[in-house]
């Protein structure tokens, strides 16, 4: 894009901004001094988790809305979303009274569609359809041509992206020194589209980090090939940010201007929403922990920097903490899988638990089925360990008392039957 683009698009986020005055909470700018401390930098938070939908997505979806004629929003909007974006809709389609239909994938965590209920009341009408993102998407847009009704696109909009540029003007007026790096994370590269178009004319002098789950990196693919190309399976885990393609549009505002993408294993994301529980009280959804679970890989650079970090949301389903847990145990070595051999003996767990086992390893999960006609029987056992420095030994002891098969935890295909 040129310069006089982004431009022309500043003057449209300052109308975005006066527009969304009176709907949207102008989020705090919040230092962390646990991770400033880590880091040796400065790292602050943009807290979109606060927001009224508890993300961002609210800025995009009234904007676009609020620039549509009444003659047209009279025949009724449709969106596809993961989430974030269907509640910013229906809160736009409640406030504004205009009656929508949105399309959600199946997978979608039963939080945010009883979110996208509440915010939305007798205006919305709520269609599950599909495992991905992408392909309500598809079912959203035929739905919408066969009506005649209007699209509100979760991210390749340029009144969509102007809605979420304010973010970075906000971030630009909360801030009092230069801001060295921002990380923001990627889904369809809406909200990135927006934070390059501000940055680009307000501070070109800042770095800007985009960042993706490593199983959905849609935006960085794009970049290798030059244009934005459909990925042919990505993991929904990280579902505010599992986008199999990301759009023209923001490809095109992004590519010149992001300084770097960086991708996050999902056990590392689990590892940060932990750990912004524990430390610092806050609860985030994977993809609102995607630009602070980067911030290990940019340490070096970073030390003595003003950096920030998007917090793009927290609609996180309390029913997915025992699989975020495990994730983050397995990402840090701490859980472990096995296939275990026992001799059908009594005293045989006895042996396991005494002699195999340190001090501080723990059954965690246990499945044996005592078979007669076998002198030995093999069983499946979860072991977590205080320190990921205890998995050698224990390996060592389980081959030496000959109760060692198989480790299960390099195994994909197995590991989805476990957790």
């Amino acid at each position: 894009m040129k310069i006089e683009t982004y431009s022309s698009m500043l003057e449209n986020v300052c109308k975005a901004e006066e527009r969304l005055r009176n709907v949207v909470v102008k989020t705090p700018l919040a230092a962390n001094n646990n991770l400033s401390f880590i880091y040796e930098a400065k790292i602050n938070f943009k807290r979109e988790d606060l927001q009224q939908v508890r993300s961002y997505k609210i800025r995009g979806a009234y904007n676009k809305m609020a620039s549509i004629s009444s003659e047209s929003l009279a025949k009724g909007v449709v969106c596809a979303s993961a989430g974030n974006h269907a509640q910013g809709v229906a809160f736009a389609c409640s406030t504004m009274k205009v009656k929508g239909t949105i399309f959600m994938p199946l997978p979608t965590p039963g939080q945010k569609l009883e979110q996208v209920k509440m915010f939305g009341g007798d205006y919305i009408n709520i269609v599950l359809y599909g495992d991905t993102f992408d392909e309500a998407k598809d079912a959203a847009m035929r739905f919408c041509s066969e009506r005649n009704s209007v699209f509100i696109h979760p991210f390749d909009d340029l009144a969509i992206i102007e809605g979420q540029a304010t973010v970075g003007i906000e971030i630009l007026e909360q801030t009092k020194e230069p801001v060295d790096y921002i990380f923001v994370p990627i889904g369809g590269g809406g909200l990135a589209a927006g934070i390059c178009s501000v940055f680009q004319i307000l501070s070109p002098q800042t770095k800007i980090i985009g960042v993706e789950p490593s199983a959905a990196a849609s935006m960085k693919k794009a970049m290798e090939k030059g244009k934005p190309v459909l990925l042919d399976k990505i993991s929904r885990f990280v579902d505010g940010a599992a986008v199999q393609q990301v759009g023209e549009i923001t490809f095109g505002l992004c590519k010149n201007v992001l300084s770097d993408i960086v991708t996050v294993d999902e056990g590392l994301v689990c590892e940060t929403i932990l750990s912004l529980y524990n430390k610092d009280a806050i609860v985030v959804e994977p993809a609102g922990a995607l630009s602070i679970a980067a911030l290990e890989k940019y340490k070096e650079e970073i030390k003595g920097k003003n950096v920030v970090c998007i917090i793009s949301g927290s609609n996180n389903d309390i029913t997915r903490m025992e699989e975020i847990k495990e994730k983050a145990l397995l990402h840090a070595g701490l859980k472990h899988y096995f296939l275990v051999r026992f001799p059908q003996r009594p005293g045989a767990l006895k042996t396991f638990v005494m002699d195999v086992l340190g001090p501080d390893d723990d059954i965690t999960y246990f499945e044996y089925t005592q078979k007669n006609s076998k002198e030995k029987g093999i069983a499946v056992v979860g072991i977590a360990l205080k320190q990921n420095l205890d998995f050698t030994p224990l390996i060592d002891k389980m081959k030496k008392y000959d109760f060692f098969v198989n480790y299960l935890n390099n195994d994909p295909s197995l590991m989805n039957l476990l957790i």
